[in-house]
């Protein structure tokens, strides 16, 4: 019998997901009485549940991902050629689609030159952390070998990227975590540091950086690892003077400056990558999600060609190149997709839909704050959007979780999918999170934030 997806009983097969599957995020008491959702279909930026219902998708498959939306047949046919006529080799060899990739990729990085492939965002990250160890052993007797990374970013999954996260609820309950991490306050002007120069927030908020390295000791501290834009922890953007005073710390100290583009990176605030709206020259950086926007799985830890090289010269042959390997980097699917869809955003030119439906959001967010008082803040880039929520402007005390998961369920129960921060924070698990797909219309968005305004009309009505 010749398996198909398209063929199914979807009692039968709600059924078998309640008994069998582990679902993410997720809390499964209810799926005793309540039927979980099973996703069976999927087309431009619709997708649709075993049950028949409809639904826009308003964050690209639930975790920014979907750059291009569903059913594009393009990437699917050369995933297919791709498999046929070779499936995988490690990448201890090369293939063809990853050296095409490779090329293509860094084209749109200047001044980055080296792309080693795996196949998460986490594992992305989790190679920057070795190389950054490797190195401080090759060069400094192990003793710069340090990372730091900033409260309410966060960087991945696994016991060492939550090491290098900055969500505590994320984090609660996994730990003793890998030593060697240290936070760095955030930058989220909204919610300023008691005592913070409000007046020059971004190089105050990139000064206290500074404090911490000096604070661990200069000669111990190897990198720093930073979102461009934060992402699941509120969609923050750094404030004007961020990034330049940054760099200029990260230069004076010696230390690697890690970017993590898993969220922003392929076109998802209008530009190829987040760190390129902000003058940002990176030693390395990572990505995952929409590199081929989930039609096959792949990651990238692209590096500039001094990272490179510290790898290259041995001085013991045995011990001194990068001794990692990441099994399923070796599958020819990832690049094959990635090379389609990159080809889908520049043939569509969606870098420029990005930058004209992300700027009509924002005034659409705007109005909604205008309407409603309990939206603090709208915040974003691109189709990259959120905006939080409070009890009161003023005080600027943060609503219950319990609201944005009742604004949520209702978006659902009106045939749009929205995202909120999940189970991040103590107390700051308040922002509404916007993440469409680049292809998404003025049509899409009205239908979007019309959602958002039912929802907050009964869940939140206050004018």
């Amino acid at each position: 019998m010749t398996y198909s997806s398209n063929e199914f009983d979807a009692k039968e097969v709600v059924g078998n997901d309640r008994k069998h599957v582990w679902h993410h995020l997720s809390q499964h008491k209810p799926y005793e009485e309540t039927d979980p959702m099973v996703i069976v279909k999927g087309e431009g930026m619709r997708v649709w549940d075993a049950k028949g219902n409809e639904y826009l998708d308003a964050v690209s498959g639930a975790v920014w991902t979907v750059n291009v939306g569903y059913g594009r047949t393009e990437i699917a046919d050369a995933v297919r050629d791709q498999l046929v006529t070779l499936n995988y080799f490690a990448q201890t060899a090369g293939n063809v689609p990853a050296a095409q990739f490779a090329e293509k990729l860094i084209e749109k990085m200047p001044g980055m030159s080296r792309v080693y492939y795996s196949n998460s965002g986490s594992e992305a990250n989790e190679k920057v952390f070795k190389m950054v160890r490797q190195i401080a052993e090759k060069n400094y007797g192990g003793k710069k070998h340090k990372v730091l990374f900033r409260e309410r970013d966060y960087h991945g999954t696994t016991i060492t990227a939550l090491s290098a996260t900055g969500q505590f609820e994320r984090k609660n309950q996994y730990g003793p975590f890998t030593p060697g991490f240290v936070e760095v306050p955030h930058c989220c002007e909204y919610r300023a540091q008691e005592g913070a120069d409000l007046e020059n927030y971004g190089v105050w908020a990139a000064d206290q950086i500074e404090k911490v390295i000096l604070a661990e000791g200069p000669d111990t501290v190897g990198c720093l690892c930073l979102e461009p834009i934060t992402a699941g922890g509120g969609v923050i953007e750094p404030p004007a003077g961020y990034w330049d005073r940054v760099q200029e710390i990260c230069k004076k100290y010696n230390v690697l400056l890690h970017i993590d583009e898993v969220v922003c990176g392929l076109g998802r605030t209008g530009k190829w990558f987040g760190y390129q709206h902000y003058g940002i020259k990176p030693d390395m950086v990572t990505m995952a999600k929409g590199v081929a926007s989930g039609y096959a799985a792949i990651s990238c830890t692209v590096t500039t060609e001094e990272v490179f090289n510290l790898f290259k010269e041995p001085e013991d042959g045995r011990m001194d190149y990068f001794r990692d390997i990441s099994t399923f980097g070796g599958c020819t699917a990832g690049p094959a997709a990635a090379l389609v869809n990159m080809q889908i955003i520049e043939d569509e030119n969606l870098l420029d839909n990005v930058v004209e439906q992300g700027e009509y959001l924002r005034g659409r967010l705007n109005q909604l704050m205008e309407k409603y008082d309990v939206i603090g803040d709208v915040r974003g880039k691109g189709l990259f959007a959120g905006f939080e929520l409070v009890k009161d402007r003023v005080t600027k005390e943060p609503v219950d979780e319990s609201v944005s998961v009742q604004i949520g369920a209702h978006c659902m129960a009106n045939g749009v999918i929205v995202g909120r921060t999940n189970r991040s924070f103590k107390e700051f698990n308040n922002t509404m999170c916007l993440s469409p797909a680049l292809i998404a219309t003025r049509a899409d968005i009205d239908k979007i934030v019309d959602a958002l305004d039912n929802a907050l009309a009964d869940v939140a009505p206050n004018s």
